[in-house]
């Protein structure tokens, strides 16, 4: 459906405050501000009312006193769980003067309960494993507040107490006047943190389109003002008129018998006092008829981008299986356009960097048709009037069959493996599933009935059917809405902009040509290497092989996720081919997939690959160049084909080159536009005293990279370098050998070991230690405290797990201490990076976003926090609250095929890797707080770290510079 789609783009600029939202109103229920009536009872269920059937594996209930839940059982990972309560109402339902307040509320619920004292919920979750933010969290939108927690464990006890605590958010929060107090400052400065140039942007883009819909004015963030003077009791009458049973739907996904599930949900929520829900807000009102409207939007960290757009009534369209066979068919006209627009954007000389084009709702209260032209700054006029002349052809005279082949392709391959893969389908799937049966009316249903209902309309699925089912969707562009934003203002303003929209309409068009099918041309790589060598190794029972070229190949059979292989390529190489001189050899590696293969240009592979599970694409990571992904055993040998073939035959076509260079203006003119990105510019040079390869170069430098110097400088490691290769998932071990005997194994020889470079294996800390003043030009509140710390590298496994356990305590005390005491900081940070690749070389490092007047007494709490720490054990309770999340981590860490295929991916070349991930549990368990404590003496001496503070460019000025 797509609501949630659309949805999910307007609030692109917004992702930020989906992770929680405020409430606050009278301390009486007051009426939700521009509402609708609510609409006649509907079934319990919107499956009761569609024919489309609904996935059997789910259990649906309600309780008497209104309370729906969805059950599910999966084993997939196994022995764990997500639980999600979803409150049935947002920033939409909030009155002029709760704006805000729904996520506030939502903050409160960690902020003390009847059965839970103020801050003791969180603290409760770490001493069961679950980490704050990774495993606790929620997030508030327009229409609807989630609760999260995963569960790493799949015991009664732990379910019991996390229906407790979703029983205790839902119904019997305290929201005291002290702790409404304290959370005020962690709220706003989430707000603050979230404020910049793409807010304002997205509330132009706002007042632009829909200039008097209610959903303008109701960001989840909510307004200062309102957050500054919210009451205990406004909170609570916003709590009451919200969190109702009526309004409530709890979802348990995990490895559970249902019957367990269901009978812990109704003695937890059943003796909850009904109330209804409340009137559903309306996101309108929108004017469909606005048309000839122009806007320019400007800010000095805005890349360029023109939106041309036509509003349109929104249409109810239920979840029915004739709607989702028109959806499917508008979907795959749209497609075709976008491949259009994706191939302008990879040629030579082309118009733009990228462009979009697509139908999607506002709410409920109209449809929006937009083509999205992005460009390098000075571009506009001709991307423009490229993108719409595509999308006037398009409409005029609709595609080819080859076309339509390719998306056909797609879309059977995915549903056909999505069937293969059934019973293996992890957690997430099923409770986003269960989520969007409620937010979006989307029944569940099985992937198996998606592919019956694919074959039964494919004959239906002709050229006429796509091009007439998206015609009929679109909303006609003639007249349209049209905004630019942007740093400079477009050359002859909006007359131009309307201009260049009217030369594209003008330009010529005709049916499109149909160049046919293309083959791979890559198959024969020579003989089938041989194998010399094949062991089993004792640990993980990992085999491991090599060929006669040299290849090594490691696998491990695992039915943890079924019909899905992991694979892994490094090739010898990497960053440390980057030396002083040339620091940015490497630097194009990354782009080297949009200059395609020697046979095919990057949009032909995609054509070339349409219905296969195949990735393309080569990195530069610190001591290897890498590619990995995910595909099936039926696609194996082709994905091991494009790998031979990345490796033998790169394009390095000079468009690849051309797309990366249109990015550089925008990245140069934004390295100051907020904090982070000021501090990310300039903390490697002043870190390494301006070692080259790890400062920002000058834009010049970037300007003069070609694929010619590439070729120069990875060339020989591409055609002769050691490689290792590793897949994990579910193949048969023979057939995996034969793929890579006949593609890797079949290269000519290649050089035994990964060079060690160990001249280039050199990274010193600066010696120059104490305050390092920066500026940002970002918003004038806005600040950034980073501290950094040498230490050492991760040789001694035992000292980098301390480190480790120690960045985990500061991180927990560094939010008790900035976020929950001082309310100052809406998310401190703390991180160890022990080098793998650098002898001797290490960093720590504790930072904080703050308000920019609230510098200096962030830096004494920074400077206490280091000092506790120094001064003696901190207590064993703090140390367990680290320690339980990271070991509950790693006893999952097997479970999916990401662990697994970190741990082979070099399980060769650095084979000792293996016995130090099965050593975590012991070492860690024998951490001390003492230990902890003598780490921190080690290494967290308050003159030996270099310490950043990004203040505002106006008056930056503070004793934390000092």
């Amino acid at each position: 459906m797509r609501k949630s789609a659309f949805t999910a783009s307007l609030l692109l600029a917004l992702s930020p405050f989906a992770l929680a939202t405020g409430l606050a109103a009278q301390d009486q229920p007051a009426p939700a501000a521009a509402t609708r009536p609510a609409a006649s009872p509907a079934p319990v269920w919107p499956f009761a009312a569609s024919d489309v059937p609904v996935d059997s594996s789910y259990t649906f209930g309600q309780l008497p006193n209104g309370m729906r839940y969805i059950i599910r059982r999966n084993a997939t990972p196994a022995g764990t769980a997500l639980v999600r309560m979803r409150i049935g109402s947002g920033a939409l339902e909030e009155t002029d003067t709760e704006r805000g307040l729904s996520h506030f509320l939502e903050h409160m619920a960690f902020n003390g309960s009847k059965g839970i004292p103020e801050g003791e919920m969180i603290k409760l979750l770490e001493r069961e494993g679950l980490a704050f933010g990774a495993d606790t969290n929620a997030s508030t939108g327009f229409e609807n507040i989630t609760y999260m927690l995963n569960l790493p464990r799949n015991d009664d006890a732990l379910l019991g107490t996390a229906l407790m605590l979703m029983r205790e958010t839902a119904s019997e929060l305290t929201i005291t006047d002290d702790a409404v107090a304290r959370e005020r400052g962690v709220i706003l400065a989430e707000r603050r943190d979230r404020a910049g140039y793409a807010l304002r942007n997205y509330e132009d883009n706002v007042a632009f389109l829909t200039p008097q819909a209610h959903y303008g004015r109701r960001l989840p963030i909510g307004t200062a003002d309102v957050l500054e003077n919210a009451t205990a009791a406004q909170l609570r009458a916003l709590y009451r008129r919200t969190y109702t049973p009526a309004n409530t739907v709890l979802v348990v996904v995990g490895d559970y018998p249902v019957d367990v599930v269901e009978a812990a949900i109704k003695a937890r929520f059943s003796n909850w006092a009904p109330a209804p829900a409340p009137a559903v807000p309306d996101a309108g009102p929108i004017d469909v008829a606005a048309s000839g409207r122009t806007d320019i939007h400007l800010d000095p960290a805005l890349s360029e981008s023109v939106t041309i757009s036509r509003l349109a009534a929104w249409r109810d369209e239920p979840d029915t299986i004739a709607n989702r066979r028109t959806n499917l068919l508008r979907a795959i006209g749209y497609a075709i356009v976008e491949r259009r627009l994706a191939r302008l954007a990879r040629g030579a000389d082309a118009p733009f960097r990228s462009a979009s084009y697509g139908t999607g709702d506002i709410f409920e209260a109209a449809r929006i048709t937009s083509l999205s032209v992005s460009t390098a700054d000075g571009e506009w006029a001709k991307g423009v009037a490229a993108a719409v002349r595509e999308v006037n052809q398009a409409l005029t005279y609709g595609f080819t069959r080859a076309e339509l082949d390719e998306q056909i392709a797609n879309i059977r391959t995915a549903r056909e493996n999505a069937v293969k893969a059934a019973d293996t389908r992890g957690n997430a799937v099923f409770a986003g599933a269960a989520l969007a049966l409620v937010s979006d009316e989307r029944v569940p249903t099985t992937p198996q009935f998606a592919l019956d209902e694919f074959e039964r309309l494919a004959p239906q699925i002709t050229l006429d059917a796509v091009w007439q089912a998206m015609l009929a969707d679109a909303a006609p562009l003639a007249d349209p809405l049209i905004r630019f934003e942007g740093r400079t203002a477009p050359a002859g303003g909006e007359a131009a902009l309307r201009a260049a929209f009217a030369q594209g309409m003008a330009r010529a068009i005709a049916a499109p040509v149909d160049q046919g099918a293309l083959a791979f041309g890559y198959s024969d790589f020579g003989p089938a290497g041989t194998i010399v060598s094949d062991t089993v190794e004792p640990l993980l029972g990992l085999r491991l092989i090599r060929f006669a070229n040299g290849v090594r190949l490691t696998l491990k059979q695992t039915d943890v996720r079924k019909d899905r292989v992991a694979f892994s390529l490094a090739v010898d190489g990497g960053d440390l081919l980057n030396t002083a001189d040339a620091p940015l050899a490497t630097y194009l590696t990354n782009s080297l997939a949009a200059g395609g293969l020697g046979k095919h240009s990057q949009d032909e592979l995609d054509s070339v690959l349409a219905g296969r599970s195949v990735g393309f694409g080569l990195s530069s990571e610190a001591d290897a160049f890498t590619s990995g992904g995910t595909t099936t055993p039926r696609d194996l040998l082709l994905q091991m084909q494009v790998l031979a073939a990345t490796l033998t035959d790169p394009g390095y076509r000079p468009e690849g080159v051309e797309r990366y260079r249109k990015n550089i203006d925008n990245f140069f003119n934004t390295l100051d536009a907020t904090p982070s990105r000021a501090l990310s510019s300039a903390s490697g040079g002043v870190l390494s005293d301006n070692d080259p390869r790890f400062s920002l170069q000058p834009k010049s430098a970037f300007e003069r990279l070609d694929f010619a110097a590439l070729r120069d400088a990875i060339g020989d490691r591409l055609a002769k370098g050691a490689i290792e290769v590793a897949l994990v998932g579910d193949i048969d071990p023979d057939a995996a050998i034969a793929t890579v005997a006949s593609t890797l194994g079949a290269l000519p020889q290649r050089e035994a070991e990964f060079e060690p470079r160990t001249d280039n294996r050199t990274r010193s800390f600066t010696p120059a230690r104490g305050a390092k003043p920066l500026t940002h030009k970002g918003e004038p509140d806005q600040a950034l405290l980073q501290w950094v710390w040498p230490t050492t590298d991760d040789k001694d496994h035992a000292e980098a797990l301390r480190l480790q356990m120690l960045a985990r305590i500061v991180r927990l005390e560094l939010t008790d201490r900035l976020r929950e005491e001082l309310g100052q900081a809406y998310s401190p940070s703390a991180g160890s990076s022990p080098s793998r690749i650098y002898p001797g070389y290490g960093t720590f490092a504790i930072s904080a976003s703050v308000a920019a007047d609230q510098a200096d007494a962030t830096q004494a709490a920074m400077t206490a926090l280091v000092a506790d720490l120094r001064k003696g054990p901190l207590s064993a309770d703090v140390l367990d609250r680290a320690r339980k999340p990271l070991l509950e981590e790693h006893a999952n860490a097997l479970k999916d095929l990401g662990g697994w295929i970190a741990l082979a991916a070099r399980a060769q070349s650095q084979p000792e890797r293996l016995a130090r991930f099965l050593a975590v549990p012991q070492v860690v368990g024998a951490i001390t707080p003492e230990a902890i404590h003598q780490t921190a003496l080690r290494y967290l001496a308050p003159d030996a770290a270099v310490r950043f503070a990004v203040l505002p460019e106006a008056g930056a000025k503070s004793s934390a510079m000092r």
